[in-house]
């Protein structure tokens, strides 16, 4: 690309001074003009204020010249064949005066793009018996007539040839050339760059885009290219061969210039790709800054105010602001995400809401199926990042990137992600340069912050985990999406309840939807999320979560949340009825009542409810027993031990470190919320581990 003409500044022209305007004769004002007669332009000028259009009100026009340093074009002369700044009206420079350019037109050219009496390089086509077809590229072909041709040419064959005219029905004829010395020239297609959000009103016509690559997919026929400018996107089609890679030096985020047609595919707006080039730092830069300026802005969330009144929400609000930003800039660079929660109602409650507000971004940032390829959400057994939980979203990462050139996704963990135990796993993601998001209520470990770009915890605001991660999800889910507000307000008190919330903010949330979902009817969809996950496992079920959540047919959620309700009950009552005999129960000198079931031995295995919500049923119906004291339930296994408690100040994080250090060889870990939570040890250390941790809740204060 030619510099701008120093002389002119670009304008091709030069101001010499400046004359009266003849159309106002200096006045800056308009004639005086007949009502009856009056053109439009007469009206426009007389309701702009009476201002002279040709002088714009000054009185006076400028004088102007062509520019003789550009000839008017406003573009500083070069050498056509080294680029170098040349004298006006010159076309080569003192070295190149000897050397004979040799154009080379690129994929996207036509023969709009020729000139007669240059020489351009071209490959034999085919002969005739009148004369030799020369392509010049894959859309242009000439003709060298048989009166031209004086020795024997062979299909495949690179050529010389001149422009020796050119038809008005765009026919052309050509002469071979054979020069020795040459400077071969490339030729691009001079077209102006459209944006992403304009290409759908160039149907059937040539385009030329520029932005980022941010995913490129082989398929059985042509290479997808999706291109990321700062409006959105564009699927580019580029095919060789089929299945063959097209282009295998534009990777992801490679600046690139594609040139093609812009057809309708499958009902979606498709680039078929004519040319497609790395951009020069030069030329990239310029438009990577916009690109990332006008993403920044868009990416900037929504301002609204909390759906409940919470000075703890208020504190955390930058923090949240800072999540949902992260998360709307990876849905339009086209980032994947991955949502990770813990694998209860709060967590399922919290991963559906950003689910419900990601989608429709998504949709509307890419194609049809970009759903699928750029979200998932997958549930965590453990309240933390497990080991086998990186390993399996690195695994579908990787293979994604492999098999359709996506870059690496962005994970966003809820419910979980706070503490120690997560990171094992964090330092897999930063080896693979993973971002992390964490949106959790489990109390905090500072240790985890020097890996993750965002954290929102209520204790970092003072407040503790009453403030439950789906309360904290669906407030930040209308940040990304304020559209889906009235679609998910109801996850926050399905997540109050269902992690037994008694912070004030439970009771806002449950006055907010109590017109429609009393918390009788809050509490079976609590139950009946439980109890599905944990026949689906490590799956999400989507569609069965949706049912649930009352997201599609209400009948059939009455019925599916009625059954579910139904097996659950039953199956809660058979569990009871086997363990409750079984519950030993102590009076600690504290004054709080201990109970202490082994779910291993008095709990049916391997069935709902698992033994950490076996041990929440029989601790929900001793409290129940006895009122106004505090009780701590300890639930039990070869390895394992549950805790759940009421009115006991125990710190269960930091009794968790403390076994770990007194108690050598115990393989202690574990952790939870302050009150509530679960400690792995290894089995030939029960006893000890289990006496320890006795002595710790019988000195825990009561309050």
């Amino acid at each position: 690309m030619s510099p701008e003409c120093s002389s002119c500044h670009g304008k091709g022209f030069i101001v010499k001074g400046e004359t009266p305007c003849e159309n106002c004769n200096g006045t800056g004002k308009v004639k005086s003009v007949n009502l009856v007669g009056m053109t439009e332009k007469d009206l426009k000028s007389l309701l702009g204020g009476g201002f002279c259009p040709k002088c714009k009100g000054s009185g006076k026009i400028q004088v102007r010249e062509k520019c003789q340093a550009c000839g008017g074009s406003g573009k500083a002369p070069v050498c056509e064949v080294c680029g170098k700044a040349v004298a006006p009206g010159q076309e080569f420079c003192n070295e190149c005066r000897n050397v004979r350019p040799v154009y080379k037109l690129s994929g996207a050219c036509d023969v709009s793009d020729l000139d007669i009496g240059k020489t351009y390089l071209g490959k034999v086509a085919n002969l005739a018996d009148f004369g030799v077809f020369v392509n010049l590229n894959d859309q242009t072909k000439g003709l060298i007539h048989s009166s031209n041709v004086s020795r024997t040419y062979v299909p495949g064959e690179e050529v010389q040839v001149m422009i020796n005219s050119i038809k008005p029905n765009g026919n052309f004829d050509l002469k071979p050339q054979n020069f020795k010395e040459i400077k071969i020239v490339n030729v691009e297609k001079n077209l102006p760059r459209r944006k992403s959000s304009d290409v759908a009103k160039f149907i059937g016509k040539t385009v030329c885009i520029s932005g980022e690559v941010v995913q490129v997919k082989q398929t059985s026929g042509p290479t997808i290219f999706t291109i990321a400018d700062e409006d959105g996107t564009v699927s580019c089609a580029a095919f060789t061969e089929a299945g063959m890679r097209a282009y295998p030096d534009i990777g992801l985020e490679t600046m690139a210039k594609a040139v093609g047609d812009i057809e309708l595919h499958n009902g979606a707006i498709q680039m078929e790709v004519l040319e497609l080039k790395k951009l020069s730092d030069a030329e990239a830069a310029p438009i990577k800054e916009t690109i990332e300026r006008s993403i920044d802005a868009r990416a900037a969330p929504a301002k609204v105010e909390f759906l409940v009144k919470s000075e703890a929400l208020e504190k955390l609000r930058p923090q949240m602001e800072k999540v949902a930003k992260h998360i709307r800039r990876a849905i339009l660079k086209s980032q994947p995400i991955i949502v990770r929660h813990h694998a209860d109602a709060d967590g399922i409650c919290a991963g559906v809401a950003v689910e419900k507000a990601c989608l429709p971004l998504i949709k509307a940032q890419g194609d049809s199926d970009a759903e699928y390829h750029f979200f998932s959400r997958s549930p965590s057994k453990a309240p933390f990042y497990e080991l086998e939980d990186i390993n399996k979203d690195l695994t579908m990462a990787l293979e994604d990137h492999e098999r359709f050139g996506q870059a690496m996704p962005l994970i966003i963990l809820m419910d979980n992600g706070s503490t120690e135990e997560d990171l094992d796993a964090y330092k897999y993601a930063k080896v693979y340069g993973i971002d992390l998001l964490v949106v959790d209520h489990h109390h905090p470990d500072e240790i985890v912050d020097q890996y993750l770009i965002a954290h929102v915890n209520p204790y970092h605001a003072g407040s503790d985990f009453g403030i439950t991660a789906g309360m904290l999800g669906t407030e930040l889910a209308r940040m990304i999406n304020p559209d889906v507000e009235n679609k998910i307000r109801h996850l926050a008190a399905v997540a109050a309840v269902g992690d037994r919330s008694e912070a004030p903010e439970r009771a806002q949330y449950l006055a907010l939807v109590g017109e429609k979902y009393p918390e009788e009817e809050l509490k079976k969809m609590a139950l009946a999320l439980d109890y599905e996950q944990f026949w689906l496992r490590y799956n999400d079920g989507k569609g069965i979560v949706d049912d649930i959540l009352n997201f599609n047919d209400e009948k059939r959620h009455n019925a599916l949340v009625s059954l579910l309700c139904e097996q659950a009950a039953k199956m809660i009552g058979d569990q009871l009825d086997a363990s409750m005999p079984h519950v030993k129960t102590m009076d600690l000198p504290s004054g709080a009542v201990l109970n202490v079931i082994d779910v291993e031995n008095y709990a049916h295995k391997f069935t709902f409810p698992a033994p950490g919500k076996t041990t929440g049923e029989i601790h929900d119906l001793l409290c129940r027993k006895y009122a106004g004291k505090p009780v701590v339930t300890l639930g039990f296994g070869p390895d394992f031990a549950v805790l759940r408690s009421r009115g006991v100040l125990m710190n269960i994080p930091k009794m968790v470190r403390e076994l770990r250090d007194e108690i050598r060889g115990g393989g202690v870990n574990g952790g939870g919320h302050l009150v509530v939570g679960s400690i792995k040890f290894v089995e030939g250390m029960r006893k000890e581990v289990l006496e320890k941790l006795t002595q710790k809740i019988g000195q825990a204060p009561v309050g």
